[in-house]
């Protein structure tokens, strides 16, 4: 199948423009970028089978650690692609080492909310971000983990997990929006964030807090001692 002949719901080009960057997945992001696929294969088919390689630095530094000649070994990737996918390698990591020296800490609700204010404040539907901590405190990276409607979105353990266990980020703080401009926990909050803290501890992950964003307004449930 096509990528064209997805449901527009699925379609990465789609998805970004309506949803963001940070909802699609490593294989979607870099099918944009790839563009096209072959008669056999997606782009993300193709991002799927470059993204497989076992490295032990993955992610931004995958295609610093590949030649030119293993990226091209992927059929459907050719000399130009390949080029095009070390220089974003590169970029990247060059890029990532910047953030890394202006790493942000993190000392309180205040401090979390002003990370996602601008990007969550206006949302016309509910998303569920966390924010990936070091031992310090410091800001590893934001991701979003999922995308509702305007009064409900839903994630289980697992998915949130995984990144954090991905990233080896032992301490996570999590954010989600309320469209309606409401800062005011629900009960489906409340509850939520107990069940994800228990998980969290049974895997050896602390859930800091969880930010709460209304318009231009936020509550932290931890300050609120609501787990």
């Amino acid at each position: 199948m096509k990528i064209k002949d997805l449901p527009i719901s699925e379609r990465p080009y789609e998805r970004l423009e309506r949803y963001g960057p940070e909802i699609l997945s490593d294989a979607e992001l870099l099918a944009i970028i790839l563009k096209t696929g072959t008669r056999e294969k997606t782009a993300i088919q193709i991002a799927q089978e470059i993204l497989s390689y076992d490295y032990e630095n993955v992610g931004i530094a995958l295609f610093r650690n590949l030649s030119l000649e293993q990226i091209q070994n992927v059929k459907g990737i050719g000399k130009v692609k390949a080029i095009q996918l070390k220089a974003l390698g590169e970029l990247a990591t060059r890029l990532s080492y910047k953030k890394i020296k202006t790493r942000q800490k993190i000392n309180s609700p205040e401090d979390a909310s002003l990370i996602v204010m601008a990007e969550m404040k206006d949302l016309k539907y509910e998303i569920i971000k966390i924010i990936l901590l070091d031992n310090k405190n410091q800001v590893l990276r934001t991701v979003t983990i999922s995308v509702g409607s305007l009064n409900k979105v839903s994630v289980n353990a697992k998915e949130l997990f995984r990144e954090p266990i991905k990233s080896s980020a032992n301490k996570i703080i999590l954010v989600h929006n309320h469209p309606t401009g409401s800062i005011i926990p629900s009960k489906n909050d409340i509850e939520f964030t107990k069940d994800m803290y228990e998980a969290g501890q049974m895997l050896g992950i602390e859930i800091l807090d969880h930010i709460i964003i209304g318009g231009d307004n936020f509550c932290s449930l931890k300050r609120m001692k609501l787990f």
